[in-house]
């Protein structure tokens, strides 16, 4: 006869989903992972209680568990991701998708884009509904801004002022790339948008933020 020991899973297999929750009172996020009840109590887990364990970790160093994809800040607020998050829901990207993205632009999660220039950031709520804002201006719908964040995430980290204006400005003015035109260069090759050096050919080692790439 087979134990009955031998027959269950590795505890490591069978943990159940993650879920954090902010303190109510003090300056703590509650982390809780519910464990199989069938762990038996020679169990090498700490601080399980009736199937669940539960520990604390300051919110001074947040962490998005709603996915597969961990994303860590270290915003005073944790509100702010979410919010950010929250200002994505009309382009229908999963909540999953939504953590990439914003990982992705503001440093959180590696991207070539950026080679080792990036420094992890917390994004602001008004600052991504200004680049949206923008974006849409230059003609492109709520669809067309779910291909752009889909193919270039980097985007949204991308400066308003010092970059894209400037850079749609080049396209218009010195290209004569407007409306219609412009629309689908964007869904083409929206990293234009973050472009901010011109080598001229004589590479200065910026060639994922290169205007020769044009």
């Amino acid at each position: 006869m087979e134990m009955v020991g031998n027959s269950l899973a590795s505890p490591l297999a069978t943990l159940g989903p993650a879920k954090c929750f902010r303190h109510p009172t003090g300056d703590l996020v509650t982390y809780t992972t519910v464990l199989p009840l069938s762990l038996n109590s020679n169990s090498s887990y700490h601080g399980v209680i009736g199937g669940v364990r539960t520990s604390l970790i300051s919110r001074k160093k947040w962490i998005v568990f709603c996915s597969t994809t961990q994303v860590e800040t270290s915003n005073e607020d944790p509100k702010t991701w979410e919010e950010c998050k929250e200002a994505l829901s009309c382009f229908d990207f999963s909540v999953e998708e939504k953590d990439k993205i914003l990982g992705k632009a503001f440093g959180h999660i590696h991207s070539p884009y950026w080679t080792e220039e990036r420094v992890k950031e917390n994004p602001k709520v008004e600052t991504l509904n200004q680049i949206l804002e923008f974006l849409r201006s230059l003609g492109l719908s709520d669809e067309d801004l779910h291909k752009v964040m889909k193919k270039f995430p980097e985007v949204l980290g991308c400066s308003l002022e010092e970059e894209m204006k400037p850079n749609i400005g080049i396209l218009e003015n010195q290209w004569g790339i407007t409306g219609k035109q412009l629309r689908n260069l964007l869904l083409r090759n929206p990293k234009v948008l973050g472009y901010n050096v011109d080598c001229k050919g004589d590479c200065v080692a910026q060639c994922t933020r290169c205007w020769v790439r044009f």
